[in-house]
């Protein structure tokens, strides 16, 4: 898949019927990165969509 924003990582789990919102925006990220590492473990995802939303997703959690 091809992802660019934090948006196309949101719309990648929802794929695999994730859905994180906590109402902290810092915890969404950190279960988010959580979640593709069980997902890229279990086989479920190639590692390449893997590290691109892992990289999206520590990009947004440094400019928190």
């Amino acid at each position: 898949m091809n992802m660019k924003s934090y948006y196309d990582v949101l719309q990648f789990l929802k794929r695999f019927g994730t859905f994180i919102y906590t109402g902290d925006s810092q915890s969404d990220l950190e279960m988010m990165m959580a979640e593709l590492k069980e997902l890229h473990d279990n086989g479920l995802i190639m590692k390449e969509d893997y590290l691109k939303a892992i990289l999206i997703l520590r990009a947004e959690l440094r400019d928190k």
